[in-house]
């Protein structure tokens, strides 16, 4: 791997104020049509989701030149601006009215950590008939940095591929609105910084939300999916689900249906026992929601020999897979946003 590159370009200066959530001003766009959206097939959106895409700009994301995103350091907020100007070129408005970087302050992290301010992106789609209610999908944007010989941690599974799977599903839902599909509820596309020194970023959002917790209906949180894991060296078609039955009954049941309606990946639930000691539930963003009393589903590959090395690389993504499990979560997401009833919260917070 090479080593860090200094950058001869100074990225634009990021806004640091904290602002209040867009006012609900929607207007039926004279492009969106009236077919009811339990009438569309979110496919052709869903398969805008490509494997070249997805690495296309992993091969960015998880290259040298952001110094493994270390929270608070240059190359993590140069990760945060190149996530922004994604979202400013493809139109999809930021949460706030006046910036897409939800500051988390310096001293919201633990005294003494050395942890600088840093910041969550966060970018949505106005729901049409439904635009007070939130489905977030989330993914972190930061890893654990530079290593004391220079060798950078680039975080291409970790957390590389959610990153860029938020930023493909964000894209086939701006396509779908553009075709005159606009999602009943609204959708916040959230990159949350910190994970890696503690799950803070998610922490921040969850305790300071833009849009009301009460409000958001479930968090499709994406932690590694761009990888194929030892247990299934021999069946790729899978990904590990976990929490998807914690706190509603009907969120597994749509998970299933949407998957056995268009995608057929194996859903392995190993790690969702409660019991499992890995306690994989408790150990990444989505969980932040979950106490919060917010159905959650957590989508991973599981752990591989690359986990927090330097040799954690894009060259090493199975980017179809990468696609296929992007997909899913779209397909869930639209399901989510899109169905008559808001689901049910039927178990208590654990």
């Amino acid at each position: 791997m090479k080593k860090v590159l200094l950058l001869g370009v100074v990225l634009s200066c990021m806004m640091f104020v904290k602002c209040g959530p867009k006012v609900s001003n929607t207007t039926s766009e004279t492009s969106e049509k009236s077919t009811p959206l339990a009438d569309v097939d979110p496919m052709p959106f869903a398969e805008s989701i490509t494997a070249d895409e997805l690495k296309e700009m992993l091969y960015v994301y998880a290259s040298d030149e952001f110094e493994g995103r270390n929270t608070g350091e240059p190359g993590q907020k140069k990760a945060a601006e190149w996530l922004k100007n994604f979202y400013v070129e493809h139109g999809i408005p930021s949460a706030q009215e006046d910036s897409y970087f939800q500051i988390v302050p310096e001293s919201f992290f633990r005294a003494g950590s050395g942890i600088k301010a840093s910041e969550n992106v966060v970018a949505f789609i106005e729901g049409s008939t439904k635009p007070e209610e939130y489905i977030v999908i989330s993914a972190h944007l930061d890893h654990v940095g530079v290593r004391e010989d220079g060798e950078v941690f680039n975080g291409a599974d970790d957390d590389g591929s959610g990153t860029v799977g938020v930023l493909e599903i964000a894209e086939a839902f701006k396509q779908a609105v553009e075709k005159g599909y606009r999602p009943q509820r609204s959708i916040v596309f959230l990159h949350v910084t910190g994970e890696e020194k503690g799950l803070y970023g998610s922490r921040y959002y969850a305790e300071n939300p833009i849009f009301p917790i009460a409000n958001t209906v479930a968090d499709l949180n994406i932690d590694m999916i761009g990888r194929v894991d030892e247990a299934h060296k021999d069946n790729e078609n899978y990904i590990y689900l976990i929490g998807s039955d914690k706190l509603s009954t009907e969120l597994d049941s749509i998970s299933t249906a949407v998957n056995n309606k268009y995608m057929n990946i194996d859903l392995d639930y190993t790690y969702n026992d409660e019991n499992d000691p890995n306690r994989f539930y408790y150990r990444s963003d989505h969980y932040n929601f979950a106490k919060q009393g917010v159905p959650i589903i957590f989508y991973f590959n599981g752990v591989h020999e690359d986990y927090h090395q330097v040799t954690d690389t894009p060259d090493k993504i199975n980017y179809p897979m990468l696609a296929k499990r992007a997909q899913l979560v779209f397909l869930t997401a639209w399901e989510l946003a899109n169905r008559a009833e808001r689901i049910v919260v039927d178990k208590e917070v654990k």
